[in-house]
């Protein structure tokens, strides 16, 4: 077994033991006790511990900067993200109103949390070119799923 999968196995041991499917790990600690680099630490979480793999990922550098991994509740997870996967990296107001819709009617989100959401995206909100918009529309709509699986 690699390096790599161990460091992997340790972080996943920390979450199991966590009650909220939440640790925070410093970078340079980690790297001491596994005598590596702390760069092989940003790979494991980078590679072992995405979105994709059922997992956010905040950190903060610095002298007591940390890295903060959430576990995600899967099913959850996975019905948005294949949802949202539907939507190209352009994103118009009607694709986005319908995304919010189907979030909704699956009880993902709450009848206000749509009207926030929809209302953050709007063509009126966002004034600027076409082009541009619904592009930010797709960043913003992403930003907000994150949200909403960290919490889920």
């Amino acid at each position: 077994m690699n390096l790599v999968d161990v460091i992997e196995m340790y972080i996943k041991a920390l979450l199991d033991e966590s009650m909220d499917n939440v640790i925070q790990l410093r970078r340079n600690e980690l790297a001491q006790y596994f005598g590596c680099a702390p760069s092989q630490i940003n790979y494991v979480i980078q590679t072992r511990f995405n979105p994709q793999r059922g997992y956010i990922t905040e950190s903060q550098r610095g002298g007591g900067g940390y890295i903060r991994l959430i576990r995600l509740d899967l099913d959850n997870m996975e019905k948005i993200l294949s949802a949202f996967e539907q939507l190209e990296e352009e994103v118009s107001q009607r694709q986005a109103q319908d995304f919010l819709c189907w979030l909704r009617e699956q009880g993902l989100i709450d009848n206000r949390e749509a009207q926030m959401m929809a209302a953050v995206v709007a063509r009126e909100v966002l004034d600027v070119p076409a082009a541009t918009r619904r592009k930010l529309r797709y960043r913003i709509l992403w930003a907000m799923i994150e949200a909403i699986i960290k919490e889920g």
